[in-house]
This record gives structure tokens, sequence and C-alpha cells, in this order.
């Protein structure tokens, strides 16, 4: 494991991190009374999309995972497609598996729609971009020692952080403290964003301290 490559995931992660921070302050200059919380579904839009944005093009400029063969442009279109097919697949489990976790079924179902693409920009999307529309890939990736790659790892770390970041911020929700983070789904919203950009920041520094103990086996 060479340390430039560690450099890479770093910098690719701060760039995923700024974006977040980009996400909540600059809107406030071209929308009138923007903020996460009063215009929260606006900012999960836009937060998607920004996200979305540097993960492509992060993954076209480093291409962590650089293929032997050279694909036709078929084969990267119906590469593209079945990526998008995946995305939406994603988007309707999370909204399936949120609403068996007890969010309003009818009520607010565009909110939690929206929390619903979130989760998967943060999971399923750089999964994408890896791994491409593999479920094989995937299966190895996020099984134990199953990593073939730093990207691999930085995967299973961000993935989980932000699934137990939305997982916590549940939890505020039916106490009666009465503040207006507490409105569905807000604090979820809030803890998978902080879990993911807790898994951006961690990831890189893990992997490097055990830099001397991970091996990785040839795919």
């Amino acid at each position: 494991m060479k340390d430039t490559d560690i450099k890479r995931l770093f910098y690719a992660h701060l760039f995923c991190v700024f974006s977040i921070i980009l996400t909540t302050f600059t809107p406030s200059l071209f929308l009138e009374d923007f903020s996460v919380l009063e215009t929260h579904l606006t900012w999960m839009c836009i937060c998607s999309v920004c996200v979305t944005i540097v993960n492509v093009v992060l993954y076209l400029l480093i291409k962590p995972n650089p293929s032997s063969k050279r694909s036709s442009i078929s084969h990267k279109i119906s590469r593209l497609l079945k990526s998008c097919v995946y995305f939406f697949i994603s988007c309707l489990l999370y909204h399936a598996i949120i609403v068996l976790y007890g969010a309003p079924l009818i009520e607010l179902m565009l909110e939690t729609f929206l929390f619903a693409v979130l989760l998967s920009t943060f999971t399923t999307l750089p999964c994408l971009c890896l791994l491409g529309p593999n479920i094989k890939a995937w299966l190895r990736v996020f099984t134990k020692n199953g990593a073939t790659s730093i990207w691999d790892n930085s995967l299973q770390i961000t993935t989980l952080s932000s699934v137990v970041g939305a997982w916590l911020g549940a939890f505020p929700i039916p106490l009666d403290w009465e503040r207006p983070w507490q409105v569905w789904p807000i604090s979820c919203t809030l803890g998978a964003t902080f879990g993911y950009v807790a898994g951006l920041l961690i990831s890189p520094v893990w992997i490097y301290r055990n830099r001397k103990q991970l091996t990785y086996k040839s795919r």
C-alpha cells in the first residue's frame, strides 16, 4: 500500500466534505430566507445534487479502480443506465425501510422520500461510482475481509457511519423538547450528514494508522 494512494483518498474525501459545507452556506447567498432548518427540503435537494456531482467528478478524475479493458460507448451507456436504476431502487428500499422503522406512511411522504434520496447519495452513490452496478462486488466489499483496496475500506466506513448517524438522529424526535430540528426528518438527515462527514474524515486516518496490518487479496 502506497502513502500516495492514502493521500489521494484523503484529498478526495476533503472535497466531499467541502461540498457539504458549500451546500450549508452558499445557497443563502442566492436564495432568500434559506437555512438548513427552515428550508430543509430545499437543502436536502441541493445537498444530494452537490454531493452527487462531486462524487462523479472525483471518480472520473481519480479513477481509483481503472479497468484493464477499454469499454465501448454502448457499455458505458449501459453502465450509466443500470447505475441510475440501481440508485432509484436504493431510494425506494430506503424509503420502505424508513417507513417500517416508524416514519409516516402517507403524511410527509415527500420528506421521507427526499431523506431516502439523501441517504442513497451518501451510501449507494459512492458504491456505484467505485464498484459499478455489480451486486457481487457490493456483497464482497461488505463482507468480512472482503475489501481489496483502501477505497473499499472507505466505502465500508462511510456507509456504516452514514446509516448509524441516521439511526441515531431518530432518537430525539419523540422527546418533548419542542425544538425546530426535531421535526421529521430534520434530525435524521442531520445525523446522516454528520455520520457521512465523520466517515469521510475517519476512514483515511484509520487506513493510515492500520496500513501495515491491511493486506488485500487480488480480485
